[in-house]
């Protein structure tokens, strides 16, 4: 659900799914092409958030800009189930791995890569095509050329499952139980 507060409404591109079971709340612009997906909650109600043109929000993913900033995210970029963003800026085609923290004012370069469970300091910054794992997350080698290949599939599932979405849409159903 969309949500306007203090006077902001979100803005979402052309052929982007927003699950109606997601929170999308106040200042929030969202690219074209982009999955919002069930029970993510985007909140821009003291700062803004721009999601770049096919960027995958999965499930339970929580998204906040630090009071008064914009919390950045580039184009095609995956953030896994359950990641928590309350950073500055994350690069285009990075990869936020599950239940991945990222935290106030830090900032992920582009092609990146935050291994899932990993926490990005406050005011950490991790540098382009690196991928970073921990807690504090330190980086422990470069981007390979099968994470791209990797990475790039998976992003474009993402693509392909947000047009089915908006073709099929979501069909209630009724639950009875058998006596």
């Amino acid at each position: 659900m969309l949500y306007k507060f203090d006077g902001k409404q979100p803005q979402v591109g052309t052929g982007t799914y927003v699950s109606e079971l997601a929170h999308v709340i106040g200042d929030v612009i969202i690219g074209d092409q982009c999955y919002i997906g069930h029970g993510a909650v985007v909140r821009g109600d003291y700062g803004r958030i721009v999601i770049g043109d096919g960027t995958a929000v999965e499930e339970g993913v929580i998204i906040h800009a630090p009071p008064g900033d914009t919390q950045s995210i580039g184009r095609r970029v995956t953030l896994g189930h359950g990641a928590i963003l309350h950073g500055r800026s994350i690069g285009n085609l990075a990869v936020i791995g599950m239940g991945a923290v990222v935290s106030i004012f830090s900032q992920v370069g582009e092609r990146s890569i935050v291994a899932e469970g990993s926490v990005v300091k406050l005011n950490q910054k991790i540098p382009d095509k690196v991928v970073a794992a921990g807690n504090p997350a330190q980086v422990v080698r470069a981007v390979s050329d099968q994470d791209e290949e990797l990475w790039a599939f998976g992003k474009q599932i993402y693509i392909d499952l947000a047009a089915k979405y908006l073709e099929q849409g979501l069909i209630p159903v009724t639950f009875s139980p058998k006596a």
